[in-house]
């Protein structure tokens, strides 16, 4: 997608971020994906042998290149985790690719990239417990599904009701929005839920699902909030896991607004609030 090498010259050229603060993903093991996602999908995948209707349900036609992004996309979501650890926060400017179930892709996702660094990190004892705060507008619902059974990660995800998919799994949290939402009611559900989550699941890591596909601008978003709503949600999560000192990993998630440009800013809001309060070790401020 072009929103993407938009965001890093955005980034740079304003100075948020420099050339020494970006990575590029490492290949990593294939293992780390057998602890995710069966065996079975993943050979008709390797042997590019899904059937029609699968490619049909992930969206768009199957191919080795495809398979490839998706290595990359996971490997930097696993990468970028190690990197919040060190450094309290990260990001993979691609990822969250939330609609993968275990055993099938759907919803132009192949690889569940959030779950399969949640299995890493746990896997290699260097967590406990997840929290997955998903607040694309689309539920989380391969997500919620690969976790169902988990006791180690607590599965949030506010959404638009409905919207895609429209058959919706259980997470452990799940706010149905109606058509519409505005500012003020989408902040309101969610800071009652983070005064919830953080409590109930009690977790040292946190994986974002940051996507703007909320915005009032968004083609397929039916919600009604604003840039400035976005940032604030941003804010939100941002200061919640600064203030519990729980590092976190962001995914940027969806956004399909006709304007490149309100894509790219509200994601670059993201960063640019991260580096004020992680970085620059302050407060938030509610003016900005």
């Amino acid at each position: 997608m072009s929103k993407y090498p938009f965001i890093v010259q955005q980034l740079l050229r304003e100075g948020t971020i420099e050339e020494g603060n970006l990575f590029e993903p490492e290949i990593g093991p294939f293992e780390y994906i057998e602890w995710t996602h069966s065996s079975d999908y993943i050979e008709k995948l390797r042997s590019n042998s899904l059937t029609k209707l699968e490619q049909r349900k992930i969206g768009f036609p199957y191919s080795t290149r495809l398979l490839e992004r998706e290595i990359n996309i996971m490997n930097g979501t696993i990468q970028a985790a190690l990197k919040a650890l060190q450094h309290g926060i990260s990001f993979n400017i691609a990822g969250g690719t939330h609609h993968a179930y275990r055993d099938r892709g759907e919803g132009f996702c192949i690889f569940n990239d959030i779950a399969i660094a949640a299995n890493y990190l746990l896997r290699m004892n260097l967590v406990k417990r997840v929290l997955v705060i998903d607040l694309d507008v689309h539920q989380g619902n391969g997500t919620a599904s690969i976790f169902a059974n988990d006791e180690r990660v607590f599965t949030f995800s506010m959404h638009g009701e409905k919207n895609y998919p429209f058959k919706k799994e259980q997470s452990d949290l799940d706010i149905g929005l109606p058509n519409y939402t505005e500012d003020r009611e989408y902040l309101d559900y969610l800071v009652q839920a983070l005064d919830r989550i953080i409590p109930m699941s009690k977790p040292d890591f946190i994986f974002y699902q940051s996507g703007v596909d909320i915005l009032a601008t968004d083609k397929l978003g039916k919600m009604s909030v604003s840039r400035e709503g976005c940032k604030k949600r941003d804010r939100m999560v941002l200061q919640a896991a600064f203030d519990n000192d729980i590092p976190l990993t962001a995914v940027m998630g969806g956004g399909y607004s006709p304007e490149i440009n309100d894509i790219v800013e509200a994601h670059c809001n993201t960063y640019r609030l991260a580096q004020q309060l992680f970085f620059n070790k302050g407060v938030l401020s509610v003016a900005e």
